[in-house]
């Protein structure tokens, strides 16, 4: 079956590719812990299995001596105790093998259960940590990131990815400790039984040797495709339940069925073509091993059998030795089949480390200082000083010695050119403390990238961002994010009470500032009329509220954070026109003392801003009050004769620009 190149399509093969020593990292960084629970399980491994191999070794001695001709205490398992240990007569030997036997197999079974323990306890508990250390790494991660991933492609390393590092970590080392034990333990009892004998049982190890070293060197790269292909099977899944409503309002079931079907099929095929290797391998692993056991069978039989040695062999063979031989290389065969699910368990996790650790090393563009000083917002003064941002961190190589980030000669001799696709362009503007500053313009002019930058979500590329003299990069991350408010367009709720989610931030708020926080944000009296109040369940992403009451919600967050400063994008775009009044009454009242930022495409929810910044290809075109801007009949006065039904449509001069604007690819902005 034709593989599936998968690589070119795994949005974390970057990560992959820079992981450095991933399964080191995970026994020696996050196994070092818990090393007590895994000496444990290693060395009640040893033994488990080391008594394992005892009843066979007396199976032998009983049928030599008890029932055959040879002395009790001559036979060779036994010729290491002191004859004075040993009991004279056949029916105490008898009893004393049968003793030892029975208490071969309940210590074993204590070590066995010791042996689960310490491997379990050991495998569970550097899954959590690998799971929350992955989660708290990729959740500090820049959105930029975010922008280049889908959920389920991360859901699948945080759950298939990690649930793989714990299976191999119980099953895969405890499977290799039996293999190691059995295989040197079998090893060294041939040897010490009959040397001659062990020569022909243990033959095929070689070849076993060199049929695996081919099996890794195949399996690895179809490990790291499926890996891929189980994310974008996660993806696809999560895409298609979260926008079900879409989907059913379409009616294009159906179709989402075949696209379902068809990254399913992709997974299929990726995962078949893996699994086809293994059902080749484990059988021929199984069938060479066997061979082993042909031959022991076959020389060994003969030998007892004629009572004289074959061919080159020399010496004589008991039938008690011989029985020993069989069960043990019966034992063998299973241990070496099993070496090839060990070494599957191995490349499934080293595949699933790689995008783990690969995560972990992902370095993001903002840069945290954790010695950082916190901020001090006294007056709430915000500086924009020439603030340019693109998506690439890194100017262009170029012949043209003449070309600025504006893209006019200025013949400083400087050989780089423009941020490519800037989306903010030397952007300056102030904001005094406790004014409001309302930022227009169309659709993809970077309005909401202007304010992500305040809040650090991005980092400018030139220039700077202050607040009261301040630059936002060099104090704490947490203490700058902890000063502002945001109430963002789509106000994503989580799974939870209403409660819950207004607290969420300021979680130690008592239910009298909650409840005022709810009425200034004219969310009180439909709270009330909820099944259970404040205490009703939203459901996932806030699904059973309405669009308006997720919104009001989010913005009694926003209220009960009290922050220094506020930012609303588009706060009030899912709430009717009635109900937008009423919260634009007690959103002045929440930004009269406090610094606010507001985008919005509804003009007249932002007239009465102190300065109205308006945007068009992520620079500011016009700047003034409502009525200065007016008067300049341009950009922002013809979206306001526009929206108030002055005049039909804009002039042909701004729909070409929108046009020019909207074929551009713009990533993330509002």
């Amino acid at each position: 079956m034709a593989g599936v190149d998968w690589d070119e399509d795994d949005p974390f093969e970057e990560q992959r590719e820079q992981a450095e020593s991933p399964m080191r990292r995970l026994i020696f960084d996050f196994g070092r812990p818990y090393w007590f629970s895994m000496t444990v399980g290693l060395i009640s491994s040893v033994f488990a299995r080391a008594l394992d191999l005892l009843p066979a070794l007396l199976l032998a001695v009983a049928i030599d001596s008890i029932f055959g001709e040879q002395a009790f205490h001559e036979q060779v398992p036994l010729s290491v105790l002191p004859e004075a240990w040993l009991p004279a007569s056949e029916t105490e030997q008898f009893v004393f093998v049968v003793v030892v036997v029975a208490g071969s197999f309940v210590l074993g079974a204590v070590f066995h259960w010791l042996r689960n323990w310490g491997f379990n306890s050991f495998s569970q508990d550097v899954q959590h940590d690998v799971r929350t250390a992955t989660y708290d790494k990729m959740q500090r991660l820049d959105m930029e990131f975010f922008s280049n991933k889908q959920t389920g492609e991360m859901m699948s390393v945080l759950s298939n990815d990690v649930n793989q590092l714990e299976r191999f970590l119980n099953e895969g080392m405890n499977s290799a400790t039996r293999l190691i034990v059995m295989v040197f333990g079998i090893t060294f009892l041939l040897f010490w039984l009959n040397p001659q004998l062990a020569l022909v049982s243990l033959a095929p190890v070689p070849l076993i040797a060199i049929f695996t070293y081919i099996f890794v060197q195949k399996i690895q790269p179809k490990y790291a495709a499926v890996r891929s292909s189980v994310g974008k099977v996660n993806s696809r899944l999560e895409n298609n339940l979260g926008g079900i409503n879409v989907i059913k309002s379409s009616n294009t079931e159906e179709y989402e069925s075949d696209r379902v079907n068809d990254v399913s099929r992709k997974y299929y095929n990726t995962n078949w073509d893996a699994i086809w290797l293994r059902i080749k391998f484990f059988p021929g692993l199984q069938v060479i091993s066997g061979i082993g056991f042909v031959l022991t069978f076959l020389v060994g039989g003969y030998w007892v059998l004629m009572g004289t040695a074959p061919g080159p062999f020399t010496g004589t063979l008991e039938t008690g030795v011989f029985v020993a031989f069989i069960m043990y290389t019966q034992q063998l065969v299973w241990p070496m089949a099993q070496f090839g699910q060990v070494i599957n368990m191995y490349q499934r996790a080293e595949a699933s480390s790689e995008r783990i650790f690969g995560l972990m090393d992902e370095q993001g563009r903002i840069e945290r200082d954790e010695d950082a000083n916190e901020i001090e917002v006294r007056d709430g003064r915000v500086e924009y000083d020439h603030v340019s941002f693109s998506y690439e961190d890194e100017l262009q190589d170029s012949g043209d010695d003449d070309v600025d980030v504006d893209g006019v000669g200025d013949g400083d001799g400087d050989d780089q050119t423009p941020y490519e696709d800037l989306i903010i362009d030397d952007v300056s503007f102030d904001v005094d403390g406790g004014e409001t500053v309302a930022l227009v313009g169309p659709t993809g002019a970077g309005k909401s990238t202007v304010l992500k930058l305040l809040l650090r979500l991005y980092d400018v590329n030139e220039g700077a961002i202050r607040i009261d003299g301040q630059d936002v990069r060099d104090v704490s991350l947490a203490s700058l994010r902890q000063s502002m408010g945001y109430v963002g367009q789509d106000s994503f709720l989580f799974y939870g009470t209403v409660e819950e989610n207004i607290t969420y931030g300021t979680f130690g708020a008592d239910r009298e500032e909650i409840v005022e926080a709810a009425k200034a944000a004219e969310a009180h009296e439909f709270i009330q009329n909820l099944p259970e109040g404040y205490d009703t369940m939203v459901g996932e992403r806030g699904v059973k509220l309405s669009g308006g009451q997720r919104q009001r919600v989010a913005i009694a967050r926003a209220v009960l954070k009290d922050p220094d400063i506020l930012i609303l994008d588009e706060a009030t775009s899912d709430v009717d026109t009635e109900t937008e009044m009423l919260i634009q009454r007690s959103i002045d009242d929440l930004t009269e003392d406090r610094t606010t930022f507001a985008i919005a495409h509804r003009l007249s929810t932002i007239k009465d801003a102190d300065q109205i910044l308006v945007l068009e290809d992520g620079r500011i075109v016009e700047r003034g009050t409502h009525a200065e801007l007016l008067q300049n009949e341009g950009l922002y006065s013809h979206l306001w004769g526009v929206q108030a039904g002055e005049i039909d449509e804009l002039p042909q001069e701004f729909i070409e620009r929108a046009q020019r604007r909207h074929a551009r690819t713009e990533i993330s902005d509002d």
